[in-house]
């Protein structure tokens, strides 16, 4: 378990493969297992693939600050020093999408392109998640009524807080770790970072709808067809200048794409990042 310091930070990372550096950023609340799960073990056999847990998350310190997609892009720049990495391709998921857009923002030069999958957008667009006729409540309170198997109280379904510290009762669903109760402290803290983020307010006003016509990198961009961040998908390929975007087929597990559709996901991350393509052969210029 390889652990590396960024500004006094401690960052759990796993490197394997061998070729152009390729960096993958999990989401909130999870890991760097989830993409060892499904797909890195095709993708180690064409990049030199590191995976990190960020800040406050499986095996990384968790500092009281720096929970914002700003502060956590500085700590991928960090890593990158950290391990002598010049310039890679950056793939997110969720969270991890939203930082590495930011990354990409800050520093373009440490990127070559990006992969975004099932991104959110969350401070941008924190006002239209926190209506009450967001798309997504439902498949969020459904989906915690199966797991629990009880209902949610109606004056609930729209309380972030009670919704998220839900997950305290729910086990593990996926990995070594199957089956066994969450650790109550990482979940309260996945709660402190949501809820500045919920406001709209990241405390830099760096990323937003905007902004994201000044990042120039080709970017993949993929999302569910079934996806509550449908909109944040149209958003994204109005606004890159340099995108493709991709819908997969609507699964289960809707936002979890990367554990559901990894073939798929390989697929086109395949065929996106292994030529090296000039960016006016790509969509939505």
């Amino acid at each position: 378990m390889p652990k590396i310091s960024v500004d006094g930070v401690n960052f759990h990372y796993w490197r394997s493969g061998e070729g152009p550096d390729l960096v993958l950023v999990h989401g909130l609340g999870g890991n760097l297992a989830g993409w060892h799960l499904t797909m890195v073990p095709e993708l180690q056999r064409r990049y030199r693939v590191t995976t990190y847990d960020l800040r406050g998350h499986g095996r990384s310190d968790a500092p009281p600050t720096g929970y914002t997609t700003r502060g956590m892009a500085e700590d991928l720049r960090g890593l990158l020093d950290a391990l002598d990495i010049g310039e890679a391709r950056v793939a997110g998921h969720s969270w991890g999408a939203d930082i590495a857009l930011h990354f990409a923002l800050l520093h373009p030069d440490r990127v070559s392109q990006l992969v975004l999958i099932e991104t959110g957008l969350l401070v941008p667009l924190a006002d239209q998640y926190r209506r009450q006729d967001w798309e997504g409540w439902p498949y969020v309170t459904t989906t915690l009524e199966q797991l629990l198997g009880a209902p949610i109280p109606a004056g609930k379904r729209h309380d972030l807080e009670y919704l998220v510290k839900l997950l305290i009762e729910i086990p593990i669903m996926y990995g070594p770790a199957k089956g066994r109760l969450r650790d109550e402290e990482a979940v309260l803290r996945v709660l402190e970072v949501l809820m500045p983020v919920w406001s709209g307010d990241d405390g830099s006003g760096e990323l937003t709808v905007d902004s994201l016509s000044r990042i120039p990198h080709p970017t993949l961009i993929i999302h569910e067809a079934n996806s509550v961040f449908r909109t944040a998908q149209k958003i994204l390929s109005d606004r890159l200048p340099y995108s493709a975007s991709v819908v997969l087929p609507g699964g289960k597990l809707k936002h979890f794409t990367s554990l559901e559709h990894p073939e798929m996901i390989l697929q086109h991350m395949n065929a996106f990042l292994q030529p090296e393509r000039e960016p006016s052969l790509l969509k939505n210029q």
